[in-house]
């Protein structure tokens, strides 16, 4: 329920019912001619009575509303909201996203592995508002999308702007573990950890997956791995970003989970094996919970404005019913 700065203004609202009674007491009249038009011995010619009351009741009821909306922005309305300011570091949480072509599959309750995992992504950051998250995608080689940052709607736009096939085919599991890693190194957080999400085993990259994850481990970074997707012939689609090029067929999925399994175990972590929507929400609350943190903050409240839509569809009634009138009911206003 918004609060109003001015409520004053509420007192014009009595100028609608003071027109009503002056116009019934014959105060305010409109000057009304009549004449009757028709043809040498033809028929009168007659205004459909009924379907102009209609038309001119519905412009006034646009007016009215028009006034009442600038009445509410004359008042001055506004909506408050609070808002955690932290005072103290969260848990930084980098992610690792797989873009090969692979996680085009469509096998997470008829979503692509990518869109899933946007999703549920998405979902983790909107309930922990005082971590810090980070971005990597790898394919083929790896890339830094987002570092580190408290910024979450910048995160999340970054998160969806990414594309299957940017970074061409391959998993470089290693490469993109370092590049985490390397981003994580030096941040005084409490706790650090790396989601790694892929569907698939290392097969590019000069880096072992194996040896990130001691990086990690040695400077107290937790490495959580989910293997994402179902095994046997699932279809997939994508639009390769680079050619434009439609692909769309049926991918054989394979998985090494016992690979993960020992990526996970040398980062200090735990190894998730994705099928469904539920399995990968549930991995990300156990990964939240797991590496929470204790954060001291305080309340800021915040006040918006909303006096400027109110005045936008104020405008859009006024205009409403000036073009019954003048265009269907053919009124000089």
């Amino acid at each position: 329920m918004p609060d109003f700065h001015n409520p004053a203004a509420f007192l014009l609202l009595f100028i609608i019912p003071l027109l009503y009674i002056l116009r019934k007491a014959g105060v305010l009249t409109r000057l009304t001619l009549f004449s009757t038009i028709s043809d040498w011995g033809g028929k009168t010619f007659e205004w459909d009575v009924k379907r102009r009351r209609i038309f001119s009741m519905i412009s006034t009821v646009f007016v009215c509303i028009g006034f009442v909306l600038v009445v509410l922005a004359l008042a001055e309305p506004v909506r408050y909201k609070q808002e955690r300011v932290y005072t103290s570091r969260g848990t930084d949480i980098m992610f690792v996203l797989d873009v090969s072509p692979s996680m085009a599959a469509r096998d997470i309750a008829g979503n692509r592995r990518i869109d899933a995992a946007k999703q549920a992504v998405q979902k983790l950051v909107s309930e922990n508002s005082g971590a810090s998250f980070g971005l990597v995608t790898m394919a083929g080689e790896a890339a830094v999308i987002v570092p580190p940052t408290v910024d979450h709607p910048l995160f999340v736009n970054r998160l969806n702007e990414i594309q299957i096939g940017s970074l061409g085919d391959g998993t470089a599991l290693g490469t993109g573990l370092c590049t985490a890693v390397y981003h994580l190194s030096s941040s005084s957080a409490p706790k650090k950890c790396i989601v790694l999400v892929t569907d698939g085993e290392n097969n590019a990259g000069a880096i072992h997956p194996e040896t990130a994850a001691e990086l990690a481990a040695r400077n107290n970074i937790t490495i959580y791995t989910l293997g994402i997707g179902t095994e046997g012939s699932v279809p997939i689609d994508y639009i390769d970003p680079k050619t434009g090029k439609n692909y769309s067929g049926y991918l054989n999925s394979t998985f090494d989970t016992a690979s993960l399994r020992q990526i996970s175990l040398a980062g200090g972590g735990r190894c998730f094996e994705v099928r469904s929507l539920t399995d990968l929400s549930l991995a990300l609350s156990v990964i939240s919970r797991n590496e929470s943190t204790v954060q001291s903050y305080h309340s800021k409240t915040t006040g918006v404005e909303l006096y400027e839509n109110l005045l936008l569809a104020a405008c859009i009634c006024f205009i409403a019913s000036w073009v019954i009138r003048r265009l269907y009911l053919q009124e000089p206003v």
